[in-house]
């Protein structure tokens, strides 16, 4: 299965943290947000990616044009430029990336619908933000996809309590738990998993169309949208202080997603 990659957007809320990257090319322990996304799926066996481009597409092209030198220590003979060499296997020598230009202000459905000549022939595939990381079991959201047998599946996830939480009943605060570790409701995380065959029937031809409001919102109506739920870690990087917690947790060698 391929695995589609939502790399177009601004990401200006973390413009803070990396004034001049994409986000999905935000560092976390000295390698881009993406290249973990897809270290992590690559644990499960899916190993072929279709990053769909937009702000500063260049960027990626240039980082996985010269992938080796950007991951990996090497030596160089600066008298044979040719002659270089490598300190560390290439773990991702079996990866297959395709970089796909979506248009600068192209909306994030109508970025799938772009990609779709990237995914003829499959039956299913799975798609993500490339601004979320998790420890998310991703070959169950699979399984749950095939069982339900609807059109798309959706990760829901807690997000981190960003503020204090107060229950109040008659008129009197009966709790107050400051910035809980989590919130009580659902988000869609992402890691989501599509029907390669009966997806692009829900799509029009438009290129701002948003994949939440345009896309999923009409299959949930429809009944065509499955649920799997995580209860597990979940953390997207919208924020300096979501990226200094992301980085935090590399370093200490604790990352869920490692």
């Amino acid at each position: 299965m391929k695995l589609v990659i939502l790399c177009g957007g601004r990401g200006t809320r973390i413009r803070d943290a990396a004034e001049n990257l994409p986000k999905p090319l935000v560092p976390i322990g000295g390698k881009p947000i993406v290249w973990h996304i897809m270290r992590y799926y690559a644990k499960f066996g899916v190993k072929e990616f279709i990053l769909c481009l937009g702000y500063k597409g260049e960027q990626f092209k240039d980082f996985f044009l010269n992938y080796h030198s950007k991951v990996y220590d090497f030596t160089i003979d600066i008298g044979d430029p040719g002659n270089i060499t490598y300190h560390q296997p290439f773990n991702e020598s079996d990866w297959r990336v395709t970089l796909a230009d979506t248009g600068e202000d192209t909306m994030t459905a109508s970025r799938l619908r772009k990609v779709r000549p990237h995914l003829e022939g499959e039956d299913h595939f799975f798609l993500t933000y490339g601004d979320g990381l998790s420890n998310i079991d991703v070959s169950q959201v699979l399984d749950r996809h095939k069982e339900a047998g609807k059109v798309a599946t959706v990760t829901a996830v807690h997000t981190s309590g960003r503020f204090g939480e107060v229950k109040v009943e008659n008129g009197m605060v009966r709790s107050f738990e400051e910035k809980p570790p989590r919130s009580r409701e659902r988000i869609n995380g992402g890691y989501m998993v599509f029907d390669g065959r009966r997806v692009w029937e829900h799509l029009g031809e438009a290129d701002n169309l948003v994949l939440e409001t345009d896309l999923l919102e009409p299959l949930s109506a429809r009944g065509e949208l499955a649920a799997y739920t995580h209860d597990g870690f979940w953390q997207c990087m919208d924020s300096p202080r979501e990226y200094e917690y992301l980085n935090h947790l590399w370093a200490s060698g604790d990352a869920p997603w490692k």
